[in-house]
């Protein structure tokens, strides 16, 4: 006699995130958006140990949230992020040994593993400064929209650091390709957003005053798709970096075979038929 598994097993620990309260930095969801904003406008939005951490266990909680589609990451008063708080992380980091030294530098790469990891896909609305890791997180976005005063830097050897962080050497050259990456880590110098645009860092400008309005527009036409699609997307846009052709055909294959078991699938062949638009619903 077969058993109904319950669902709720299987999920997790699953829960609204509409629910979340963060307590270093700013987080709404509106009909399936969840919008991350830096809110540290007198500084320029920096990053704290504890804002790193509370980001890498957001995006690690999205994976199980069934509220949130997409989600995007902005920052307040004109400025996206200017990196690690020169105060607060840089000056405390001199002083640190070197295991805690790599506690510290796994924390930060765990952010981007948990952006490249949650099955949403993350739209960074980027505007004036954007250095350091506010580049790495823009960097680790799937889609960006800049306006033409954006200013994004990798500036990690200007402070005596190898480019080398957070993913920077193997993601930035799949975004504007290695000659460019390679300018960008080893000068630190700053990528302008016309110039961001033309290397296809950013998938558009927009003006500073519409910026936020385009992101949440985009956010809300992903959201408005097939999100679990979508999100097999995300993962085979990671997966297939290490893979093979033959292997990334293989697997594509796999993944879109399983999207034609969903819902969704069949709600878009209807509505074609009755030509009508589809409605989805992520199942």
């Amino acid at each position: 006699m077969s058993k109904t598994i319950d669902p709720t097993l299987l999920a997790g620990n699953r829960r609204p995130m509409a629910n979340y309260q963060a307590s270093h930095f700013l987080w709404s969801v509106q009909e399936g958006v969840g919008t991350i904003t830096l809110n540290r406008p007198e500084r320029k939005n920096p990053l704290t140990f504890d804002s790193y951490a509370e980001l890498r266990d957001l995006f690690h909680q999205l994976k199980l949230a069934d509220d949130v589609k997409t989600v995007v990451l902005t920052g307040a008063g004109g400025n996206f992020c200017s990196g690690g708080d020169v105060h607060e992380i840089i000056g405390p980091l001199i002083d640190l040994p070197m295991p805690e030294l790599l506690m510290f530098t796994r924390m930060t790469g765990e952010l981007v593993q948990m952006m490249r990891a949650c099955p949403q896909p993350i739209v960074a609305a980027v505007d004036g400064v954007c250095a350091g890791a506010g580049a790495i997180m823009a960097m680790a976005a799937d889609l960006r929209l800049g306006t033409p005063r954006s200013k994004t830097a990798f500036l990690f050897n200007r402070v005596g650091l190898a480019g080398c962080d957070m993913g920077a050497c193997a993601i930035l050259p799949r975004i504007v390709g290695q000659g460019r990456a390679s300018e960008l880590l080893y000068t630190g110098r700053v990528l302008g957003g016309e110039e961001g645009e033309r290397w296809g860092f950013f998938n558009r400008l927009c003006s500073p005053e519409e910026l936020l309005s385009e992101a949440l527009k985009l956010a809300a036409g992903l959201t408005a798709g097939p999100s679990f699609a979508n999100g097999i997307t995300k993962t085979m846009l990671h997966q297939e970096w290490s893979m093979t052709i033959e292997q990334a055909i293989e697997a594509e294959a796999q993944a879109q075979a399983i999207c034609m078991m969903t819902q969704d699938y069949s709600r878009a062949y209807h509505a074609f038929v009755s030509k009508q638009k589809p409605v989805f619903q992520g199942n």
